[in-house]
């Protein structure tokens, strides 16, 4: 049995009572997956010793702008045992973007997880230091959100004097 055969086998077996949609796009599998059961997932993935997931390389999101799910927030996982990568999807309605931090697991998605805070306003419960890390605090918009202006919102940030 390949890794990837084994990666899903093992999630379904391990949590037989809960709801996953496995995908394969251009070789890559992914699995989509309830934000509640986020943090039990990937506590497995990095702790089983045949799949051994130990390195979160990185936390993004999609803004989908119509759909009622408006967000995903895609985690790229590595097994560097195994040489094969997981793409875990939790989708997120607008009215409540927020999911569990993983950075407890993999200290690699602190920074990664704060990058999409800053830039699509999904916050993540339990995080160390969920700030900002390139707009200003008291900024008020997500400027990779779809609703965002292309040019930006004129006055939003005061700019250096020439």
């Amino acid at each position: 049995m390949d890794i990837k055969q084994l990666t899903i086998q093992k999630i379904q077996t391990k949590f037989p009572d809960l709801t996953f949609q496995f995908e394969e796009t251009c070789g890559d599998t992914a699995v989509l997956l309830d934000k509640e059961d986020l943090v039990d997932v990937c506590k497995f993935l990095k702790e089983d010793e045949d799949l051994l997931f130990n390195f979160c390389e990185d936390v993004t999101a999609v803004d989908w702008a119509t759909r009622k799910n408006r967000f995903t927030v895609v985690y790229q996982l590595l097994s560097l045992k195994n040489k094969f990568r997981l793409r875990l999807k939790v989708n997120l309605d607008e009215k409540d973007s927020v999911v569990d931090s993983v950075s407890a697991i993999w200290n690699s998605a602190n920074w990664a997880e704060r990058e999409v805070f800053d830039m699509f306003g999904i916050k993540f419960n339990n995080h160390p230091d969920l700030r900002r890390m390139y707009m200003p605090e008291e900024f008020e918009y997500y400027p990779l959100r779809k609703d965002f202006p292309l040019m930006g919102i004129p006055g939003s940030i005061p700019l250096p004097k020439k």
